[in-house]
């Protein structure tokens, strides 16, 4: 039965929820959203039904919550690079990594 809905990526989904397409396919997984099998076995969504979630007619809050393990909280906030630099390093020593070796 062809209803004319447009077939929608696990990356185009997860675009559309701010999410990684490993969560799309996690909740498609748990039937937390319907999906169907390509030939090939890839997922594909129902715009239809991926739009009413977005809308609030479905379990999107419920689906946001599951994406971040609710430890998290209890971690340290990470500020990017360069925003714990570790020890200092003694000046002028340098061991060499086995790409700089000069084998002659």
């Amino acid at each position: 039965m062809d209803t004319g809905d447009r077939l929608l990526t696990p990356g185009e989904v997860a675009a559309l929820f701010r999410v990684d397409p490993k969560t799309v396919t996690r909740w498609a997984a748990a039937g937390r959203i319907g999906s169907i099998r390509t030939p090939g076995g890839h997922r594909r969504f129902r715009e239809s039904e991926v739009r009413a979630l977005l809308e609030g007619e479905g379990e999107l809050d419920e689906l946001r919550d599951e994406q971040q393990p609710p430890s998290t909280a209890n971690r340290p906030r990470n500020d990017g690079p360069g925003a714990n630099p570790g020890p200092p390093r003694s000046a002028g020593h340098h061991t060499p990594s086995p790409g700089n070796v000069n084998m002659r």
